[in-house]
């Protein structure tokens, strides 16, 4: 089989991590990386004993982007830089026919949405959404559960995505390898990771936002973010009325983990949620015949992919998020997630932070592929 020769653009934390777990892959060749600062790759890091130069001597590196796709002769490029910049190298790389994996949210604002869309629709190359969530366990059943017919239709979701932010924490670490992009973001608009999930099981976008934000009582000092609420919340409905519910936080003392979902249907319930920093899934349905709630263990490692030891990065999220995209651009089973269910799950924050900026103002939620698109809010 032919080796699939991939770069990497933007070697912070999360660049790093993907390209070991890239390596997991016998057909795929770490053919290229790009970076404007020389030590990600050069000099030893705190995620590796030696660095990764050494781990991989025939990778070539790059300071300048253009250049790499322009003599790297790629298959596909994996965008990792800020995330406030993501969209100008993914168009870059698929007006050159070069397929590309995203990571999320996709774009910083509506015209960046409009300009990857239309490069998308005229490139040859095709463009994927990094969206790990969109693997982990809660999200594999959850869709099974939906499939089955044990949930019935959702009508109301919630997700919380509740990130600890004490000064010194080990989370903290990464934080100014691609620029200061995650000081200045509103907490709103890194909504992709609890947003993506819940977007599986309907057959609809959101429609409309509100949003609230609670405004700064942690010491601004103790913190490295210059954004103005600790705390968002924000209420979304698809045009049939479902509500989806979000809360985020920018400085938090609670130590309660990451992630936490639940799925109210007219059939069934579902839920991640953490106890005692264990996850917990639980579940129930009228359509069995114990409808109590029943109680697994809530960890992110996908299920097809729990007997597998080279499944790594993010509880095995990644490798699997990898997977699936390397199958599909070699013709393969894979099933990435799309530009257009990325866009779906990132252009929502946009417009709840505009909400938030109005006070909290239902605002009407648009996408690129839609009659009435349009930049402006």
């Amino acid at each position: 089989m032919k080796k699939l020769r991939i770069g990497v653009v933007g070697l912070g934390h999360r660049g790093r991590e993907l390209i070991k777990v890239a390596a997991e892959f016998d057909y795929v060749d770490i053919s290229a990386v790009c970076d404007i600062r020389r030590q990600n790759w050069f000099q030893t890091q705190w995620l590796s004993d030696k660095p990764l130069a050494e781990m991989f001597p025939e990778t070539v590196f790059y300071e300048d982007y253009d250049e790499m796709l322009a003599k790297a002769n790629l298959d596909a490029v994996i965008v990792e830089t800020g995330a406030d910049i993501h969209a100008e190298f993914c168009i870059k790389a698929l007006e050159k026919d070069i397929n590309v994996l995203s990571d999320i949210p996709n774009v910083a604002g509506l015209k960046e949405a409009q300009d990857l869309w239309n490069a998308s629709l005229k490139s040859k190359a095709v463009i994927y959404t990094g969206a790990n969530p969109n693997y982990q366990k809660f999200t594999v059943l959850l869709k099974q559960f939906y499939e089955k017919g044990l949930l019935g239709k959702p009508y109301c979701m919630e997700a919380e995505y509740i990130h600890w932010s004490m000064p010194g924490s080990a989370s903290r670490i990464h934080l100014r390898e691609n620029g200061d992009w995650r000081k200045r973001l509103i907490s709103i608009r890194y909504c992709t990771h609890s947003l993506g999930p819940l977007l599986t099981v309907l057959n609809e976008e959101l429609k409309k936002v509100s949003c609230f934000g609670t405004g700064q009582h942690a010491d601004p000092s103790e913190y490295e973010s210059t954004t103005a609420d600790d705390m968002m919340c924000a209420q979304f409905q698809t045009e049939s009325g479902v509500v989806v519910r979000l809360m985020r936080n920018k400085r938090c003392r609670a130590d309660i983990g990451h992630h936490n979902y639940r799925v109210f249907g007219t059939e069934g319930y579902m839920e991640r949620i953490e106890r005692n920093s264990n996850p917990v899934i639980r579940y129930n349905s009228t359509k069995e015949l114990e409808t109590g709630l029943k109680e697994i263990s809530g960890e992110y490692m996908p299920p097809a992919y729990a007997d597998n030891p080279r499944a790594k990065g993010h509880g095995g999220m990644d490798y699997a998020m990898l997977d699936n995209f390397f199958k599909a651009i070699s013709g393969g089973n894979g099933e990435p997630v799309t530009l257009k269910e990325g866009l779906a799950m990132t252009i929502p924050g946009i417009y709840a932070e505009e909400s938030a900026k109005r006070g909290g103002e239902v605002v009407v939620i648009r996408y690129p592929w839609e009659d009435d698109w349009t930049t402006e809010i």
